[in-house]
């Protein structure tokens, strides 16, 4: 064997160092890299009491008002892909993170970053994407800005919104309201959207069209409140999957989550899909899903509602909220066995949103 040096310069690692000096993919993939990111460097740059629920939506009070605000910047690739487009996203993820305090959302801000060259006929696309997901969500994009970066500087268009909504007189859902005893429901089948987002940037054949969920699910949500404001907490599990939305809830609420993997819904073509590419499919990333933790003795007539609307009609429950293992979620398994389901250290799939 030749006496070479092997040169690993150039090599990535999906599961980056965490003491790395530099900024790398999995920072933004929503699981532990991400966290540690916004605790050791934003949020104490930033401060204050608000900043400190760190949930993806502030609740904030101004003039006798409770509001929710929330922000978030996206970065998909490609822009469009089968169930929607970045237009879409910029729209529904935003309202999402709104609806999961329970708010109503009513105006977005929209953001356009640019990259010199793209065609003109592209940046109409996704803005009339934009438009027709904003009318569909029942929110009104208020005010905006753009701005153009060198070409090789970006990636055709990133889009930045943000929202605001009014949330409902008693409703006040936050992870610190889970006890033990809690239901845990999934709205749906789960990762879809990050399988349809690498099968057409890779050009994957599955043998089955996988589609994105990407949706509004502010109407979803208000169905879930008629029946009981007493919902505890809700979250769209988007980057990092339902394993990140578990453990943050666990982690916050000092409660032990346990799910049983198989009544979680995962479609068959997902399974599959992630059989191939060695990914596990509850941290894959979901845009039209959402999970919610209900005190047990409203789970069936919340249950009951989201399976009336077209957005819960797969809606299951999957596990509950324990004493045991504060801050951990554990899988029980087909086979009677368990397993812990960490939070994700970067990501899976990267730029899924």
């Amino acid at each position: 064997m030749p006496d070479t040096a092997l040169d690993i310069t150039g090599w990535t690692c999906p599961a980056p160092l965490r003491d790395r000096p530099r900024v790398v993919m999995g920072h933004g993939g929503g699981g532990a890299l991400s966290a540690e990111l916004v605790q050791h460097i934003f949020a104490p740059a930033f401060g204050g009491e608000v900043l400190a629920q760190l949930g993806d939506c502030a609740a904030v009070s101004l003039g006798g008002v409770r509001l929710a605000f929330s922000t978030d910047s996206y970065v998909v690739r490609p822009l469009f892909f089968p169930g929607g487009s970045i237009g879409d996203l910029a729209v529904n993820g935003t309202v999402n993170d709104l609806a999961m305090s329970g708010a109503r959302a009513a105006y977005l801000s929209c953001a356009f970053i640019l990259e010199e060259g793209v065609e003109l006929s592209v940046v109409a696309r996704v803005s009339e994407a934009l438009g027709a997901a904003a009318r569909a969500a029942g929110v009104e994009v208020a005010t905006g800005d753009t701005k153009v970066v060198e070409a090789g500087h970006g990636d055709g268009i990133y889009v930045n919104t943000a929202g605001i909504g009014l949330i409902p007189a008693g409703v006040d859902l936050r992870p610190q309201r889970v006890v033990p005893g809690d239901v845990v429901i999934v709205s749906g089948e789960i990762g879809l959207h990050g399988v349809a987002i690498m099968s057409v940037r890779e050009g994957l054949e599955f043998g089955v069209d996988i589609t994105s969920d990407c949706a509004p699910l502010g109407g979803l949500v208000q169905a879930m409140l008629a029946v009981t404001p007493d919902l505890h907490v809700l979250r769209d599990p988007t980057r990092g999957g339902l394993a990140a939305s578990l453990n943050e809830i666990a982690a916050a609420s000092g409660t032990g989550v346990v799910i049983h993997e198989r009544r979680v819904p995962i479609p068959t073509a997902v399974a599959n899909a992630c059989a191939i590419l060695g990914l596990d499919p509850l941290y894959v990333a979901n845009e039209g899903k959402l999970v919610a933790f209900v005190p047990r003795e409203h789970a069936d007539a919340v249950l009951g509602a989201m399976r009336a609307h077209p957005l819960g009609r797969n809606a299951t429950v999957i596990g509950e909220a324990v004493d045991a293992h504060p801050g951990l979620v554990v899988a029980r398994t087909g086979l009677g066995g368990t397993r812990v389901v960490d939070l994700p250290i970067g990501e899976q799939l990267p730029r899924i949103c």
